[in-house]
């Protein structure tokens, strides 16, 4: 074995691990403002499909779910907001493009209204017990980890409900 060369290729590893420091440090950061962004976005896309929901539902139990999903998501959302002018991080005010999408064809629906946003927030709420619970397991800010551990119980009674939700409005 050649010494010289594997001290080279150890101070090549070690040089080239010192110039990416930075961007490992940054990486964690990046991460959670990654989630925080998300979250805002998703926070906003449940608020936008209730409040359609209370306008082109029929059925009370949707309704009552939609009043609930925006109480419990504004909250969410004026937490995060909090949180986030003290981390300086930023959050987004929309949707993303994919739930625009979503919440258009939504809106077309006419017939079968309830199925469709029941079977909506079952998707859109899996999403979100994903992301929180990433976040609570490997968020590095400990108050961002602390958010998504104090608001994931709240978005896997939602997905429970949504579920029961979709039970009793089944797709025609």
């Amino acid at each position: 074995m050649n010494i010289p060369a594997l001290l080279r290729g150890t101070l090549l590893s070690a040089t080239l691990l010192g110039a990416a420091a930075p961007l490992l440090a940054a990486e964690p950061a990046a991460r959670d403002q990654a989630f925080a962004s998300e979250a805002s976005a998703a926070g906003q896309a449940e608020i936008d499909a209730a409040k359609l929901a209370l306008q082109k539902s029929q059925a009370a139990d949707v309704k009552t779910f939609a009043q609930h999903i925006i109480d419990d998501h504004t909250k969410a959302n004026t937490e995060l907001q909090a949180l986030a002018t003290r981390k300086h991080l930023e959050l987004s005010d929309q949707p993303g493009l994919a739930d625009k999408a979503k919440a258009k064809a939504l809106d077309l629906r006419a017939e079968s209204f309830d199925a469709a946003y029941a079977n909506n927030q079952v998707a859109a709420h899996e999403k979100a017990v994903q992301l929180f619970t990433e976040a609570a397991d490997k968020a590095s800010d400990p108050d961002l980890q602390q958010f998504a551990r104090v608001t994931l119980p709240v978005l896997k009674q939602h997905l429970q409900m949504a579920q029961d939700l979709a039970k009793a409005h089944p797709s025609k």
